[in-house]
């Protein structure tokens, strides 16, 4: 078999998403992955580490070769080697396999193979499932559209947090907790926030009332950032429909997207 012979057939098995071999390998590529993810958690529980701490890093070591020579075959087969590696998953698969080599100079860094999970990404191409990063790109976009209004509202919030927190330091003062103006802002961004850690409390019925007006205004302000996502996600919506009309049933508001009307199933013209 010739060298081009061999990377044509590499390259359809590694990166091939048809039923065959191409996909078998990323199911399995899939399955390697989430084992990989399970037994780095399982190795960060401190009685399974005492017990088996051994073996784990050792199944470890293992998944690190095996990514790293799936790595070098992907570089290898490339027909575009730059653009691989430059890419969203070739820096993925690259930034999976350097935590281990990382670990034998700074202890811990092993601990950031977690980033590995990333690579489940691929069951979007693998099983076909593009129709949801279409989902998710409306989403995206609706994002973007709504930035300079969500900026203005955490701006708001922010403000809101550091007058709190100048009370409440003011108020109640280092001897019920509040040491500093950042450790009150702590204090008021968990109260606004409605996590309540309950670390630090106000014990001054003033240092309460404010207490109070802050958890109310907290809920008074949950539901901005949802009504401002939520009237760009219609209007984004809305840009999707077009005016092609159903040549059999006549009728209106079908997506760009759309092969086939809506109501009646019949084919739809190509849109303007």
């Amino acid at each position: 078999m010739s060298n081009a012979n061999f990377k044509a057939q590499l390259h359809e098995i590694i990166f091939g998403t048809e039923p065959g071999p191409g996909r078998n390998f990323d199911i399995f590529l899939i399955v390697i992955i989430l084992s990989s993810v399970a037994a780095l958690f399982a190795d960060s529980v401190m009685p399974i580490h005492r017990r088996y701490g051994d073996f784990l890093f050792a199944i470890e070591v293992l998944f690190t070769v095996l990514f790293t020579l799936e790595y070098a075959a992907r570089i290898y087969c490339s027909p575009n080697r730059r653009a691989y590696i430059f890419s969203f998953y070739g820096l993925i698969d690259l930034l999976a396999t350097l935590p281990t080599y990382l670990s034998l100079f700074i202890p811990g860094a092993q601990h950031l193979l977690v980033i590995r999970i990333f690579r489940v990404l691929r069951v979007f191409r693998i099983f076909k499932l593009f129709h949801y990063v279409s989902e998710a790109n409306v989403l995206v976009r609706s994002l973007i559209s709504s930035r300079r209004k969500i900026s203005v509202f955490l701006m708001s919030v922010l403000t809101m947090i550091v007058v709190f927190g100048a009370l409440m330091y003011l108020i109640e003062g280092p001897e019920n907790g509040f040491t500093s103006l950042p450790r009150s802002m702590y204090w008021a961004i968990v109260t606004v926030t409605t996590v309540g850690y309950g670390d630090i409390a106000p014990h001054t019925p003033l240092g309460q009332l404010v207490a109070a007006m802050a958890m109310i205004t907290s809920y008074a302000i949950i539901a901005i950032p949802t009504g401002i996502l939520s009237a760009e996600l219609i209007q984004e919506s809305q840009r999707m429909i077009t005016n092609r009309q159903c040549d059999s049933c006549k009728k209106f508001g079908h997506e760009k997207e759309s092969h086939y009307c809506r109501h009646c199933g019949e084919k739809l013209p190509p849109p303007q």
